[in-house]
């Protein structure tokens, strides 16, 4: 089972970074930048095709998603190709489409496979309704209703499941949570909530409410389409909400997780069944779009920083400063890998 998982991981790893990949490619080439080769996998060749346009298609050894490598990525590093096919020569808004290309396809893959989800298994509504309060629970203390929707957590809005929840994890300062629910009849009230704290039997504590949401589904074109939309736009917001609250303390390092911690993931995944795994390809593609948009080095975001300064300054960055930014950058990214894997083995032990 153990192998099983690893392969489904890799699988579905690989296919979010070859589209994003493919993102880079698809724009670098109808932009006239030359491109070196196209890969899926890493590592040895296995196979290679030269194309008619002169690309090499390769597949690779290690099933770890893919590359684009393209001509002039950064400076004028091969005298042997014409200076307008190499991608730093090429304007400014063809480098940035190219740039933020791979994104893109990370975000059109989430839409399409969560549109099939709401096809197959029908779209969720993610309205924040109260199904069931528990006796004696913290929240059965308040005035809070079942059929209440919540409003807001601590004054901010929540209009969907998945952002209510992620504010109600936030560390704050006293441990009580300010609820706003809408009653049915329309009136909106605010209860002050301190949640139970409990721990599992490996010691690890969560905070315990004491309600459970309204999970309704629909099946129709219509619905998936809404669905679509609706839960791209809230994992978006709460994937920018995590980032930013990473800064400011309200969540832990200890959040985060690695490739071990996709691995658990995945575990759980494939034991909800099919509609799960499904539903973690979207997942994990709108984290590695939101994540490579950042503007920190070694990532796409990092470089369309650089050329909005460009932009701004009116001549390129030095490609020696740029380059020195991105080196260190990855440098501070793979010690944070590194921190978040050991925490994610010490969690699985």
């Amino acid at each position: 089972m153990i192998i099983v998982n690893i392969l489904i991981l890799l699988l579905i790893l690989s296919i979010i970074i070859v589209i994003h990949e493919f993102g880079h490619f698809i724009t670098a080439k109808k932009s006239g930048v030359h491109i070196y080769e196209f890969s899926i996998g890493m590592g040895p060749l296995i196979w290679k095709h030269i194309g008619k346009d002169k690309i090499q298609y390769s597949i690779r050894a290690f099933p770890i998603g893919g590359y684009v490598q393209m001509a002039g990525e950064v400076m004028d590093d091969d005298d042997k190709i014409p200076k307008e096919k190499l991608m730093c020569n090429r304007p400014w808004y063809q480098r940035l489409i190219i740039l933020i290309a791979g994104v893109t396809m990370n975000f059109i893959l989430a839409i399409v496979v969560l549109f099939v989800i709401g096809l197959i298994w029908g779209g969720q509504d993610l309205t924040p309704r109260i199904l069931d309060i528990q006796e004696g629970s913290a929240i059965s203390e308040t005035g809070v209703e079942v059929g209440d929707v919540i409003t807001k957590v601590n004054g901010k809005k929540t209009s969907s499941w998945d952002m209510a929840q992620l504010y109600l994890i936030m560390k704050t300062k006293d441990g009580s949570y300010d609820i706003t629910v809408k009653k049915e009849d329309g009136q909106e009230k605010t209860y002050n909530v301190t949640p139970k704290t409990v721990k599992n039997e490996d010691g690890e504590e969560s905070k315990v409410f004491g309600f459970q949401i309204d999970q309704k589904f629909e099946k129709g074109f219509v619905p998936a389409v809404k669905y679509a939309f609706n839960k791209f736009g809230t994992i978006v917001h709460s994937m920018v909400t995590i980032v930013g609250s990473l800064f400011t303390g309200k969540i832990s390092l200890s959040a985060l997780s690695g490739p071990v911690g996709m691995y658990s993931i995945v575990d759980q995944s494939v034991g909800k069944g099919i509609a799960q795994l499904v539903y973690l390809v979207a997942f994990l593609s709108i984290n590695l779009g939101v994540v490579n948009i950042l503007p920190f080095p070694a990532f796409d975001g990092g470089r369309v920083l650089f050329l909005i300064i460009e932009k701004i300054k009116g001549s390129p960055v030095n490609s020696n400063v740029e380059n020195m930014f991105h080196v260190v950058g990855f440098f501070l990214l793979m010690l944070l890998m590194v921190y978040i894997t050991i925490q994610d083995i010490f969690r699985l032990f």
